[in-house]
């Protein structure tokens, strides 16, 4: 096994808040999918809000690609996750949220990071 294809934890927190700081998380997640590793992203937080249609695309940043394209690209590939917690603190259901993105909690989070070879990136 290669280094590219180790599983990669990715969580990010932030939101339209932070759009710098999103947007780094998206690009790495998406580079990763394009490099052929197994990724999971996790939105938390302020994040949490992209897991609805049309949140992604409110996100503009010069200089970056569009952050609607990169959650598609990683949905395409990867494995995209909103927390539990913050989707039941922000009023989210699992009906709200865009196809192919699922809601689970910290179990699942901590069975993804502690599998071997795991790397985990926080954003």
């Amino acid at each position: 096994m290669t280094d590219t294809h180790r599983p990669l934890v990715i969580k990010t927190t932030s939101g339209l808040d932070r759009p710098e700081t999103v947007n780094q998380a998206f690009t790495v997640a998406a580079a990763a999918v394009a490099a052929g590793a197994e990724v999971s992203l996790w939105l938390a937080g302020e994040a949490a809000w992209f897991a609805l249609p049309g949140k992604a695309a409110e996100l503009e940043l010069e200089h970056a690609a569009p952050l609607q394209d990169l959650l598609e690209a990683v949905l395409a590939e990867g494995t995209v996750t909103l927390c539990t917690q913050c989707a039941a603190r922000r009023g989210i259901a699992p009906g709200d949220v865009l196809p192919g993105i699922r809601i689970a909690g910290a179990p699942v989070f901590t069975e993804e990071i502690l599998r071997p070879a795991a790397q985990a990136l926080m954003y």
